[in-house]
């Protein structure tokens, strides 16, 4: 065969096995609620779908009791739900923590949120108290909890300091804040010191930002929500919703509670979602909710 030939021959056998190649790759995986994703700068892998345990400030979560409140946690942990949400204003970190102990530390992630309000109180005593409190020996994220002025960024430096040498400790592994009110969230942008945020999202307000923290229904609203929201992943900021149940609004509304998942994700384009949970079902239900808003 002459040279000529050979690299003809070479040329398109190459061309014809890079077409089979393209042919033969696999369509894109689907994407699911219990997929591990990345929040973003802080390289924090977590599940889509995290269980949140403050309806009503964990007062529904608390009221199951311990026994029925560990085996809903672990229905969802073994249906995939390895993100798990408290807060030290909650009723629920010590359910919680004794809902999780004997699970292997490394197969979920912990969140928490402390106060900032505290007057003459050591951060480090504190996160030291929210472990031993959470049974834990450390949080995967703490967030400074209800910011919900303009002045966050300056009036909690303390705590955000105090967070930071917790990190330097191994006791947290990374940070943010979680925001009440337009005036608080529009401050996030910018704020070189968050690397996550957790933020009310829904389709029709309910529960959502508006001018003051006020805790109702602000419609009018929620564009500018959305928009800070792409800022935010513009900045490589690891974006959670919560509300997605617009704070229990959408109760007796399988389309809202649709909706509003499909919403944060398409429009919005959150990383994940916390949502509060008391019953097997409600479980089944935003998994598969959120299966149907990422296909």
């Amino acid at each position: 065969m002459s040279p000529t030939t050979r690299r003809s021959f070479l040329k398109t056998g190459l061309a014809a096995g890079a077409l089979a190649t393209v042919g033969a790759l696999p369509a894109a995986a689907k994407r699911t609620a219990t997929d591990t994703v990345v929040l973003g700068r802080s390289k924090m892998e977590v599940t889509r779908l995290a269980f949140g345990t403050g309806t009503d400030g964990g007062a529904v979560q608390a009221g199951l009791g311990q026994q029925e409140f560990t085996r809903l946690v672990r229905y969802a942990y073994d249906h995939g739900i390895r993100f798990f949400e408290t807060a030290e204003a909650y009723q629920t970190p010590a359910m919680l923590g004794e809902a999780l102990k004997g699970l292997p530390r490394d197969s979920y992630q912990l969140m928490s949120k402390v106060t900032t309000f505290h007057e003459g109180i050591d951060p480090q005593s504190k996160f030291d108290e929210l472990r031993r409190t959470s049974q834990t020996e450390y949080f995967d994220i703490m967030l400074l909890h209800w910011q919900h002025s303009a002045d966050w960024p300056e009036t909690t430096k303390r705590w955000q300091d105090g967070i930071l040498q917790a990190q330097q400790r191994k006791i947290i592994r990374t940070h943010g804040a979680s925001v009440h009110g337009l005036p608080a969230l529009q401050q996030m942008p910018g704020t070189q010191w968050l690397d996550v945020g957790l933020i009310r999202i829904n389709h029709n307000g309910a529960r959502m930002d508006g001018p003051t923290y006020e805790d109702t229904n602000h419609p009018a609203n929620v564009s500018e929500v959305v928009d800070h929201i792409h800022q935010l992943k513009k900045e490589n900021l690891g974006v959670i919703g919560m509300k997605l149940c617009g704070g229990g609004q959408f109760t007796n509304s399988h389309d809202d509670r649709v909706k509003a998942m499909r919403f944060a994700f398409q429009n919005a384009g959150v990383d994940c979602a916390t949502i509060g949970f008391k019953s097997t079902q409600e479980i089944d239900e935003a998994i598969a909710n959120m299966n149907l808003a990422l296909a």
